[in-house]
Parts: C-alpha cells; structure tokens; sequence
C-alpha cells in the first residue's frame, strides 16, 4: 500500500484536549474531524502547545497580550516550530504535498485570521522564509465534538482545493 503523500499541520489540541484551559475542552480527546483527515491517508503533524508547555495544564485563560508579555515566550515558540518546519521540509523532500495549517479562531497562540495567535505569528512567518505553503482553516469558536456544523463542509473545501 502506498501512502497518500499528502500532509497537514494541526494546532496542538486538535488531536488532544487535554492541552486545553481546563473547562474549556471541546471535545473528550481529539476533535472528531481528525477522522476525516486519517481516513482520507492525510499525514499530520501536531504543532506544539506553547501554553501547556510553558504554563502547564492547570494555567489560567491568558489573552494574545498576556503571552505575547510573557518573558521570552516568542523566543520558545520559535524554537518549539523549528524542528516542526524542519519535518515539513523533509516530507516536501521525499514528494509529500504540504497542504497547509490547521488552527483555532481566537486562540491567543493558533489563532490564524483577526489577531493572529504568539504561536502563528512565528509559525507563518518561518513558513515564508522557507518558502512554505501558507494555506490554513481555522477551527471556528463554536465548533465542539456535539456540533460539527459547516466545518465538515469548509474542511472538505480546504482539503479539496490543494
């Protein structure tokens, strides 16, 4: 069997709740949508979670400006995406198609459109000096695993268009 050779990047807690807020998990483990992308042979590359990371599981609700003041936070977050933009490279090497990021609207570190997330902010701006592709969708505020809603549709649009 021959794998499909097509890969994404995730934020963090997609795959794994257990990084996020606690009270503010949406799910029991892994967004449900993540099926979608196994069952289409999609390969994915979880980002890191600068905010369990850093602050730990038990942390407070920061905002973007919270972290963005934390004392070398950026500095982490880059060096977190480092090995991660090194993976992509290396898929794009052997033939993979890199078919963008996966984020979380409004997060204060994955957030991709409006202010853009501490995490994001360096995550693309490494994307461009490697020359990355930097097609993204962004998992809206409403989405929970009980209301999938549209994001099924725009996940197949995103998925498709690449």
């Amino acid at each position: 069997m021959q794998p499909q050779k097509q890969l994404v990047a995730v934020s963090h807690c997609i795959l794994n709740q257990n990084a996020v807020v606690h009270g503010l998990e949406r799910a029991r483990g892994a967004f449900p949508f993540a099926i979608d992308l196994l069952s289409r042979g999609i390969a994915i590359i979880q980002l890191p979670c600068p905010e369990f990371l850093v602050l730990g599981g038990d942390r407070p609700p920061m905002s973007y400006e919270e972290y963005a003041a934390l004392p070398d936070f950026r500095q982490q977050c880059q060096q977190m995406l480092q090995p991660i933009i090194q993976q992509i490279q290396a898929y794009q090497a052997e033939g993979y198609h890199y078919l963008g990021v996966i984020g979380i609207n409004e997060s204060p570190n994955c957030s991709i459109s409006g202010q853009r997330g501490v995490l994001m902010e360096e995550f693309f701006e490494k994307c461009q000096k490697a020359q990355l592709n930097t097609d993204y969708l962004e998992v809206p505020t409403w989405y929970s695993e009980d209301s999938e809603g549209v994001f099924k549709e725009k996940l197949h649009r995103f998925l498709e268009k690449c």
